[in-house]
């Protein structure tokens, strides 16, 4: 019998889509390999992976990627940043009804090139990871109506791994788009 397949279909079965999907819901080597991580319960409250309340700045409550995804404490994962380089540009309600990017935001990430972008928990943002400096967290009103929340140190982010378009798995350079918000 014929191989027979919808000539819409995206997978060439339901094995692939779960791998596709599984792929889709990864995060970048640089932020897996950095033992940052945190699980949040649905209010986005920072828990350890033993359901104990976590902080930001208390690396004793940190654990690993694998860790993290594993356990079963909470709502989801999140991840610490420490000031070593990794920044999170969070760009709330980015997004309009249809998933597409608002003008405001759609020239912050052309500007940002190419980097992993995710969307937020409330799936109305996106958080957008790279590198870069930062002094300390910043929130600014941009042109068009948009607000962005600048975090490099002392923060904890909800990650969703539901990654926005077709975005790399990489983080990249964001001292531009930093500088040019400041």
């Amino acid at each position: 019998m014929p191989i027979m397949a919808r000539a819409h279909a995206v997978t060439c079965s339901p094995r692939c889509r779960k791998a596709r999907s599984r792929a889709r819901r990864t995060v970048p080597a640089e932020l897996a390999q950095r033992p940052r991580w945190v699980r949040r319960t649905s209010s986005k409250v920072p828990v350890a992976v033993d359901g104990e309340v976590a902080s930001s700045t208390d690396p004793a409550t940190w654990s690993t990627y694998r860790a993290a995804a594993a356990s079963t404490a909470g709502a989801g994962l999140g991840f610490v940043l420490d000031g070593d380089g990794v920044v999170c540009l969070d760009l709330d309600h980015a997004l309009d009804d249809q998933g597409d990017a608002l003008p405001w935001a759609q020239r912050i990430l052309d500007a940002a090139g190419p980097t992993w972008v995710e969307r937020s928990v409330s799936g109305e943002g996106l958080h957008v990871w790279g590198t870069g400096a930062l002094p300390r967290g910043r929130r600014i009103t941009v042109d068009g109506g948009g607000s962005v929340e600048l975090y490099g140190d002392g923060r904890y982010i909800a990650v969703t791994a539901d990654t926005w378009g077709d975005t790399p798995r990489r983080l990249g350079d964001l001292r531009h788009v930093i500088d040019s918000l400041l």
